[in-house]
């Protein structure tokens, strides 16, 4: 699977857009803190970094749908220097006294805004540097396993700096990270040689209006479902066995699972159609979510979200390649950036939802009852269209052999 690293232009693109992604990760943890600490307040800072994921969600097809049209270059650049000078911007009001709440809510909004699709972005560029099949689905399997990896480090990384220094500190590195990432990823030739459509994208190649796709986001509804409760669950568990400080531990494992399963999935050379594999693994999911809702201790219990886990980042995989597949070139972007959507939209209603659910029957059920509902969703994929057209599955060559 390490071997699509070495294809022409990829390492060049894809390490500083892992530097630029790590904004993401560590983004949301330094907006908390740092409104905590100007506000004393946990309430508005839970308002500031809502504001921020909620703008990030809405104006994502948006801005995928510029970074069609513009190309990256342009597109992505003038988002990363608009979410960088949102983070300056809130570390100096950050350091500031007496300032209206509504400036970090207004700022929150900002930075939400502008996010770059930066994962949709690297997709398209791996999708230009790979063969269809077997070789882009190792290229997309380590691009989420390094994704997944982010998110478990740069929580940490970015606490770790704010400890040193400030809260206000922690904004000047993610503005850093954002703006200095984009620009070594978009300077690259294989990011510049994708120059967008240049106008608008017809009606008709839009993402939704593909026969299929819509049913595809219905399933990884479901997935997102079990990933929100899963992080809602953890801690409730943990705390009803008097184990709070053993809450991060149970979601590492989670991740980690997802880490290995993206790993796995990137290992194997699959044959069967891409519907059968996106139906196989949600259900998967949906089934370990039932079976880990029946185990009542915490060893077990952390162990079965590693199992759990294990079917997450391969169900993204899955449905970025089906969003290569179904999708016009054109508004392929946007595609990529819609099935993170639907997983996020999915993760954010089962996170409302179970906490909930946990205050009246406990974690355990919360878990049981989005793996059904997980299950019930698994039977929205689109079979029939996708084996219409996806291609027959060949060998790809190692075009790194020769290089």
């Amino acid at each position: 699977m390490l071997a699509v690293l070495l294809l022409p232009g990829a390492l060049r693109a894809f390490l500083p857009a892992l530097i630029a992604r790590s904004a993401l990760a560590m983004g949301g943890l330094a907006l908390l803190l740092a409104v905590q600490d100007s506000s004393g307040s946990y309430t508005q800072a839970g308002f500031a970094t809502a504001t921020f994921g909620i703008a990030n969600v809405i104006a994502a097809p948006w801005r995928a749908r510029a970074v069609d049209r513009l190309g990256q270059r342009i597109a992505l650049t003038v988002m990363a220097s608009g979410q960088a000078s949102g983070f300056i911007v809130l570390a100096l009001i950050a350091e500031a006294e007496g300032v209206a709440v509504v400036w970090f809510l207004v700022l929150s909004a900002v930075v939400g805004l502008t996010a770059p699709p930066l994962g949709a972005a690297m997709r398209m560029i791996w999708a230009s540097l790979t063969t269809a099949g077997d070789q882009r689905t190792k290229a997309f399997s380590i691009d989420a396993v390094c994704e997944e990896l982010l998110f478990v480090g740069g929580p940490v990384v970015i606490t770790a700096v704010i400890v040193a220094t400030s809260p206000a500190t922690g904004l000047w590195v993610t503005a850093a990270t954002v703006s200095l990432g984009t620009a070594a990823m978009t300077s690259s030739a294989s990011s510049g040689a994708l120059r967008g459509t240049g106008g608008g994208v017809a009606r008709g190649d839009r993402p939704l209006r593909q026969p299929g796709f819509a049913r595809v986001l219905i399933v990884l509804v479901g997935v997102g479902g079990v990933l929100g409760v899963a992080e809602i669950a953890a801690p409730a568990v943990a705390e009803e066995r008097d184990a709070v400080a053993a809450s991060g531990w149970i979601l590492a494992a989670f991740a980690g699972g997802s880490a290995l399963g993206g790993f796995l999935y990137g290992q194997l050379n699959l044959t069967s159609g891409i519907g059968k594999r996106l139906f196989a693994l949600c259900t998967g999911m949906g089934l370990a979510a039932v079976f880990v809702s029946q185990l009542h201790t915490l060893g077990l219990f952390a162990a079965g979200l590693a199992l759990v886990g294990l079917f997450l980042a391969p169900s993204l995989i899955t449905g970025y390649l089906i969003a290569d597949t179904i999708v016009p070139e054109s508004s392929r972007t946007e595609a990529s950036t819609w099935i993170n959507t639907s997983v996020n939209l999915g993760a954010s209603l089962a996170s409302a939802a179970a906490g909930i659910v946990i205050d009246n029957s406990g974690g355990w059920f919360a878990l049981l009852l989005m793996g059904v509902i997980a299950l019930a969703l698994a039977t929205a994929a689109p079979f029939a269209r996708l084996r219409e057209i996806e291609p027959p599955v060949v060998p790809a060559p190692d075009r790194c052999e020769h290089s």
